[in-house]
């Protein structure tokens, strides 16, 4: 067990370090090589029994509780993060090979490959870090390096507007990481211990003050209100960066976050379960009213990000309130979720790839010269907005389910409010997917896009790794539930 724990973590790193040893022309190999063996590393552990285990102390700290600060823990929750992170990244990765190239339209790219891949392989290391934490100290250490690399990797095309955004994103999910440490600093204090069930030590009003530091904290870094600003300005990245930035990394640690939390065996008020819903369902529908402002496919499933993270939240607003179903759904959607964001976010890619942009009002007719990347959209959409049997309408059920539990008329309400933006989900991602891969092309675009037919079939058009993962994408659209629901009957036992 400890043997695959150190590899699921090591690889990585090593396979950042050996990204850049390389330079530009070898390093996609070697990153695709190490997300492999982390990619089957992560499912060797995935059958395996949960386990936890501790080390390490501070006896400067004057007290008998100050051991076991680092380590892992490997329970449901763990094993659906890891799996997100690192079968994603293996995608992201895989796709990557192919995106950077002086072929793609969208940002011909010829330089750099070593730099990018040393940070993606960071990047997702950091992931496999937090997401088999143990202690609240171990978290934030690879939360605060996912900060770092989130923001190197959105500032890679080292223009006005990438080092504006990468700044910005930066700056903002910082602020979140000061309230992480308010909550650190309070929790050691009170309890000599940075376990996540020494909230359940505390007393309830101080329980409740430290959650709302960490749930601030979390909501920075999933791009919640007040501070969702950030996240569709880092669509200044390369669009398989914005693929793991939104499907399942740095977004998704904050819900991590709260979800550990919560599972560390103390409780809260129903007043608490109530502020965490009330202000997803904000979030939720803040970000539907923007849907319809947005030009940019990449903008447009930025706030579908937002929106659906605040899915995540109100199932464990609703878990806090008495719901298991809901929570069981909540920590469902991290998987489903990142599977259909991924599928979208790397067909937009494909699209801007051949074509050069993303502009919704001026693509049309892409279909016919872009099949696969029409079909990997339409199967992402329908996934997304929970169109059966795909991914997100099993995590989706579960919180319309759960919102049944809940006493009095709150319940009802969110399930009407739910089917509300599911339903205009729907509606607005089938326009935007009919518009730009059905009717005539016409324009610059219409150019390229005959170009593009003439490329395809000379076979030097979408290279043969975007294809792949595409299509395996696809397919993971409608087997990732019978991965995710069973870990997800393992929580709360």
């Amino acid at each position: 067990m400890q043997a695959l724990v150190c590899g699921v973590i090591g690889v990585p790193f090593l396979g950042a370090v050996a990204s850049i040893a390389v330079r530009d022309k070898a390093s996609k190999y070697v990153a695709a090589g190490a997300s492999v063996v982390t990619a089957v590393l992560a499912i060797l552990l995935a059958q395996t029994p949960g386990d936890t285990y501790l080390f390490g102390s501070m006896p400067w700290l004057g007290t008998p509780e100050s051991a076991g600060f680092f380590g892992y823990q490997l329970d449901s929750l763990a094993l659906v993060m890891l799996l997100a992170s690192v079968l994603v990244g293996l995608s992201i990765v895989v796709f990557s090979m192919g995106y950077l190239s002086g072929n793609n339209r969208d940002h011909p790219t010829k330089a750099g490959h070593a730099r990018y891949y040393f940070w993606l392989m960071l990047f997702m290391g950091s992931m496999v870090g937090i997401s088999i934490s143990p202690t609240l100290l171990q978290l934030f250490i690879f939360w605060e390096m996912t900060t770092l690399c989130s923001w190197a990797l959105i500032s890679f095309y080292n223009n006005d507007e990438s080092l504006r955004a990468g700044m910005k994103a930066l700056i903002m999910t910082s602020i979140g990481g000061l309230f992480f440490i308010g909550g650190i600093t309070w929790v050691l204090s009170d309890t000599a211990s940075l376990r996540f069930s020494a909230l359940g030590a505390m007393p309830l009003g101080a329980r409740v003050a430290v959650f709302s530091l960490f749930l601030i904290a979390a909501w920075a870094k999933s791009a919640q209100l007040p501070f969702h600003t950030w996240l569709p300005e880092a669509m200044a990245a390369p669009t398989p960066i914005s693929a793991f930035l939104h499907a399942a990394a740095m977004v998704k640690a904050g819900v991590f976050l709260i979800a550990r939390l919560l599972l560390g065996g103390w409780m809260l008020s129903t007043g608490a379960g109530l502020l965490v819903s009330i202000a997803a369902l904000v979030t939720m529908f803040a970000a539907l009213y923007l849907y319809f402002f947005q030009d940019d496919l990449k903008r447009l499933l930025a706030y579908s990000t937002i929106a659906q993270l605040g899915y995540i939240f109100l199932g464990m607003g609703l878990g806090i309130s008495g719901s298991s179903m809901a929570f069981r759904g909540a920590i469902l959607h991290i998987l489903m979720h990142a599977v259909a964001k991924t599928t979208l976010f790397l067909s937009v890619g494909a699209v801007a790839y051949l074509t050069g942009s993303r502009s919704i009002s001026k693509l049309s007719g892409l279909a016919g010269s872009m099949p696969l990347a029409a079909w990997a959209f339409f199967i992402g959409a329908f996934a997304l907005t929970g169109i059966p049997p795909l991914s997100c309408f099993w995590s989706k059920i579960y919180v319309l389910i759960g919102a049944m539990q809940v006493r009095g008329a709150f319940g009802p309400t969110v399930v009407i409010l739910l089917l509300t933006e599911s339903l205009i989900t729907f509606a607005w991602f089938l326009w935007v997917g009919q518009k730009i891969f059905f009717g005539r092309t016409r324009g610059a675009i219409g150019g390229h896009v005959e170009e593009a037919v003439a490329l395809e079939h000379s076979g030097a058009g979408l290279p043969l790794t975007m294809k792949w993962v595409l299509i395996l994408l696809m397919i993971a659209s409608f087997l990732s539930p019978i991965v995710g629901i069973p870990l997800v009957h393992r929580l709360l036992q």
